[in-house]
């Protein structure tokens, strides 16, 4: 693990302050609990059949959730970047083995912490309990949303809500990830992408 860069805990501090307000003394008690780590491109934080040991919330760069099929496919989960959490929740809260992988797309840095620590700070501070609350809440919501995207909705339908709702990904996620997040070939990908330029 590395040490704390200037200014790291600034991006967590902004976020929870979208959630709750926070006082600089429990902000603090938070903060100490909090573990730094730098992923180079490429580099893993997670591997399916690892227990995932913690929650990530990405300082600076992206990283991916993936799972692998039965012929060596990759399938996208989701992104991350600057201002989210990335974790396998199952696996992070039942401590039971992984179902896949996280890695970086970009040279990150995270804020890693453990169950055990949240529950602490959840025991021990109100405040921290309502974001931690709060986190978890939207998080299960953006993976109902996600699945009944999925059930419902066409492939250029997904396309254009992907595109609406993250607009800055498109810059710095590779296609063939997009394509693979969207459940669709990058060619499917290229066609819907050109179609919509025509009509515009």
């Amino acid at each position: 693990m590395q040490t704390a860069s200037p200014g790291l805990f600034e991006g967590l501090r902004t976020h929870i302050n979208s959630f709750v307000r926070m006082s600089d003394e429990e902000f603090d008690l938070g903060t100490t609990l909090f573990i730094p780590k730098k992923l180079r491109r490429r580099q893993y934080l997670l591997q399916a059949g690892d227990v995932c040991k913690w929650a990530a919330f990405i300082t600076r760069g992206c990283l991916r959730q993936y799972t692998l099929d039965a012929m060596g496919a990759e399938h996208v989960l989701r992104f991350g970047i600057e201002g989210w959490w990335m974790t396998e929740l199952e696996s992070f809260k039942s401590r039971t083995p992984a179902t896949s992988n996280i890695d970086a797309l970009e040279d990150s840095e995270l804020l890693l912490i453990t169950d055990d620590s949240l529950e602490k700070l959840s025991a021990a501070k109100s405040t921290w309990d309502r974001y931690y609350r709060e986190t978890l809440s939207k998080e299960q919501i953006t993976s109902f949303l996600r699945i009944s995207d999925f059930v419902g909705s066409s492939a250029e339908e997904r396309y254009t809500r992907f595109v609406t709702m993250y607009p800055d990904l498109f810059q710095r996620i590779p296609l063939h990830q997009i394509a693979s997040y969207l459940g669709i070939t990058p060619q499917t990908l290229s066609r819907i992408r050109k179609q919509l330029t025509k009509r515009k």
